[in-house]
């Protein structure tokens, strides 16, 4: 069994965008880290927050050695939240709020209201792959970034890929090379710029090649440097960088939408994540389900009550709308091993989502013109 890490909501990815969203002038009531906070004072002209997806502190440490650039500049380690996710992680970064506050926790949800599970990104069925009604899991679960509500020094700025929702002072890339070169036109703007900077990179190599593999040590390598030759060309800017989530090799894959016998207990099939999948019961069968779950899965997943997780601040917080997206139970993977959920689910070689390795990542800035 994997040592599980609790999110620390007051050392977290939360905490990081409640540092930068108190600078900004933006509204926060969360606590913020200090040292950064110290080296926001400073008065750059441009703050750039890049968030790399996936790169946490594992898979850093297995592909870049201890005198890179960015290993070299790490603060300190910081939690993800849970499930650590690209859709839940992202979101909390990006809106300053609790997976508890802003409902968005995984890749798939049950909609009490539309009985069935939806791909929350893509509004999608999550069973047969079709579509639900374009733009609903927005209107139901509204978000707004945390930089645009801010006093106004800072003009907010968003380096993104294309399938990134419409924000103003949006630029798009759709390769490393165009994600650093818009970061460095957005830093030549006139007057003072904030930049949320958002790379798919390298949580999408390593879903496809594995944590371990020669192809993320190469992407890895070229965020390094693309990051290091950004700050030795701009001056007067702040360079801000973590990560939403990290990854861990896949060591097998439990197949549990064939298992007939367990589905017979629940209300809807399984849905959430892979390494921390949601359990709807049918009333009456909670005990045979506990019993029945443990027998065949607990040596890969440990089985929390969903209310149990709530109560002791997993999400942050109590909110009873959303708490019901999360169903009865939250299977948690405790060694490598993924659950697929449905027929359509991928053969990843790297994955995330649980409360193992996965959920810490790092604090790195370094500033340019003299302000290391």
């Amino acid at each position: 069994m994997r040592k599980l890490i609790k999110p620390d909501f007051t050392n977290s990815i939360v905490n990081l965008s409640a540092t930068l969203a108190e600078f900004l002038g933006c509204p926060n009531e969360k606590p913020t880290l200090p040292a950064l906070a110290a080296e926001l004072q400073k008065g750059y002209k441009n703050v750039v927050f890049v968030v790399l997806d996936g790169l946490g502190m594992h898979p850093i440490g297995i592909n870049l050695p201890e005198n890179s650039f960015l290993r070299r500049h790490i603060k300190q380690v910081l939690t993800s939240v849970f499930p650590s996710t690209t859709t839940n992680a992202t979101t909390s970064i990006q809106t300053n709020t609790y997976p508890m506050e802003h409902g968005w926790f995984g890749w798939s949800l049950y909609f009490e209201e539309l009985h069935r599970a939806v791909d929350i990104f893509l509004d999608r069925d999550s069973q047969t792959g079709e579509p639900i009604e374009a733009g609903y899991t927005r209107r139901r679960l509204p978000t707004v970034p945390f930089y645009t509500r801010g006093r106004g020094e800072y003009t907010p700025n968003v380096v993104v890929p294309s399938f990134w929702r419409e924000e103003d002072n949006r630029y798009v890339w759709t390769n490393l090379e165009e994600f650093f070169a818009q970061i460095g036109a957005v830093c030549k703007k006139e007057g003072k710029q904030f930049l949320y900077a958002y790379c798919t990179e390298p949580d999408s190599t390593m879903h496809r090649s594995g944590v371990a593999s020669p192809e993320a040590r190469e992407v890895i390598g070229a965020l390094d440097r693309g990051l290091e030759e950004l700050c030795a060309a701009l001056s007067d800017t702040l360079f801000v960088v973590t990560a939403d989530h990290g990854q861990i090799d896949v060591g097998g894959c439990i197949e549990i939408y064939k298992d007939e016998e367990l589905l017979s207990l629940l209300k809807w099939p399984p849905y959430l994540e892979a390494r921390a999948s949601a359990f709807k019961v049918k009333e009456g069968c909670e005990g045979a389900f506990e019993k029945m779950f443990t027998e065949k899965y607990g040596e890969d997943f440990a089985l929390f009550k969903t209310e149990e997780l709530i109560a002791e601040n997993y999400f942050g917080g109590r909110d009873e709308e959303h708490a019901r997206l999360l169903g009865d139970y939250i299977a948690v993977g405790i060694t490598d091993k993924i659950m697929r959920l449905t027929p359509r689910g991928h053969d990843f070689k790297g994955h995330h989502t649980s409360l193992t390795e996965e959920m810490e990542v790092p604090l790195i800035f370094v500033g340019t013109a003299g302000r290391n």
